[in-house]
């Protein structure tokens, strides 16, 4: 494997804390540099070559994260995302791949994975995804998320309000579902862009009043709802009934 394709494997960083994590990576090479990169870090790395070995695996142990390639001999990781979801294995997922058109990243989100990284990658950037995807938890997510006249599916990322279907984005989508998960919360722009953003935005972007800005416009006004508010210094609530 050449330095390009995975840079700073050989680095010896500091201590990351003890994950358990599965690596689903046919390429051997590939499979053992990620294997001793993270366990020089402290992590114990348990490496599946299939998406078969990767269904049975996840869903017979407790694994801190999954590691997912998207290019597998007998599937693709993609397939086993939604195999994982369907089977109620809620552990993170960051999907890793070559390939980095916008419509894989969106197959990826969409069939349930949290976060993406394309190849060729740093180690640093891998452990920072990784902890952030952790550190996001393995929270179980109900079949249908309700709240009010509002609801979203999860497994379909299909919304509806009033009977309904509201056409959303893939990062709208991903927004309201934290949003339904905290509803009567107060949540701050740090939290939500913790949750539903890559470690690549900064805090001071705009990012999430922009998105807030949206929702607001598909999934309240049309209703005539005002169920998205904001808290004054402190962040944006989803009320179940409107102030």
């Amino acid at each position: 494997m050449r330095p390009s394709r995975f840079s700073s494997l050989s680095h010896r960083g500091s201590y990351d804390g003890g994950m358990r994590i599965l690596v689903v990576e046919d390429q051997p090479k590939m499979a053992r540099l990620l294997d001793r990169a993270l366990a020089e870090h402290g992590h114990t790395v348990q490496v599946a070559t299939t998406g078969e070995d990767a269904v049975a695996f996840a869903s017979m142990a407790a694994y801190d994260a999954v590691l997912l390639d998207v290019m597998l001999p007998d599937t693709d990781g993609f397939s086993v995302c939604r195999r994982l979801r369907r089977r109620e294995v809620w552990t993170p997922v960051l999907m890793l791949t070559a390939r980095n058109a916008v419509h894989d990243r969106v197959a990826g989100l969409d069939a349930g994975a949290d976060d993406y990284l394309a190849k060729p990658f740093s180690l640093e950037e891998l452990l920072a995804r990784l902890r952030a995807v952790v550190r996001r938890g393995a929270t179980e997510r109900p079949t249908v998320l309700e709240v009010g006249d509002l609801t979203l599916d999860p497994a379909t990322r299909r919304v509806h309000r009033a009977g309904h279907e509201i056409d959303l984005s893939t990062r709208e989508t991903a927004l309201l579902e934290v949003f339904m998960r905290h509803c009567d919360q107060v949540l701050t722009r740090d939290q939500l862009l913790d949750r539903v953003w890559d470690c690549s935005y900064e805090s001071r972007s705009n990012v999430v009043d922009v998105y807030v800005r949206y929702l607001r416009e598909k999934v309240d006004r049309p209703f005539g709802r005002s169920s998205l508010t904001t808290v004054r210094g402190l962040g944006y609530r989803l009320s179940a009934k409107d102030p």
